[in-house]
């Protein structure tokens, strides 16, 4: 009896161990990714108009878009619940991706911007 005992843990740790294991369906990691570009672009050209209304030129303006950035990466994971893990494979996903992608959306929308309200 121990030995059926024994044997039927082991069933029960080697089941257990599998569950561990994190799965993803690829879809909803699809659209989280599509999300997250979204709301980087999204926030590239909000921030671009708005560098463009305030007047910010040279390295003012792309100061600027580094901190939208970093603030649209802690409001995403802030929205995940800070539990990057349950919704991405990584938090470089996150934090990183589509950092540089939003750039020139944001560099259209500031001159732009700033065309309209100080040259003109």
């Amino acid at each position: 009896m121990a030995g059926h005992n024994d044997s039927v843990a082991a069933e029960k740790k080697s089941s257990e161990s599998t569950n561990d294991i994190p799965t993803f369906n690829a879809e909803n990691l699809q659209s989280n990714m599509k999300i997250i570009y979204y709301s980087r672009t999204f926030l590239s050209i909000i921030g671009g108009v708005i560098a463009g209304i305030w007047g910010f030129t040279s390295l003012t303006g792309f100061i600027f878009y580094f901190l939208v950035m970093a603030i649209t990466s802690v409001g995403l994971v802030a929205k995940a619940g800070f539990s990057i893990h349950s919704y991405f494979n990584s938090w470089n996903q996150v934090v990183l991706d589509g950092f540089f992608g939003g750039l020139m959306s944001f560099v259209l929308f500031w001159t732009f911007a700033y065309d309209m309200v100080h040259i003109f």
